[in-house]
């Protein structure tokens, strides 16, 4: 069983995409991060959405779709050093404070948000 089911069957598909939403609106307001995706943000915010769907138990269909994550191998055409880790990972936690979320499942999703973006660095 993922170990991650019980964040899907808490918080659903309607909470991820608002958090999913959250996010981009972020990555709108700092430059380092918004100069990383194309002029339209839609298809990485599906491509996101999909993703934690499945990460946190829900439908498979981002595997269905683009095949295994391999989120190293999809990041590694961009520089990703602390600083762009500390970017990306104060937006996702600024985009789940917008969102009422039980405190239990606030920390499992935050610390496998700490542990990817930690994952993605490879630069110095």
């Amino acid at each position: 069983m993922n170990p991650f089911q019980s964040v899907f069957e808490a918080i659903g598909e309607e909470k991820i995409k608002e958090l999913v939403s959250y996010f981009y609106q972020e990555v709108e307001t700092i430059p380092e991060l918004r100069k990383l995706y194309p002029e339209d943000l839609a298809p990485a915010e599906r491509r996101l959405y999909l993703f934690l769907l499945q990460v946190f138990g829900g439908p498979q269909t981002y595997s269905e779709e683009r095949g295994h994550p391999r989120l190293r191998m999809r990041h590694f055409n961009w520089e990703i050093d602390g600083k762009m880790r500390n970017h990306w990972i104060n937006a996702m936690i600024s985009s789940m404070d917008k969102l009422d979320l039980d405190p239990n499942v606030r920390e499992l999703m935050l610390n496998y948000f700490i542990k990817v973006a930690n994952h993605m660095i490879n630069h110095e």
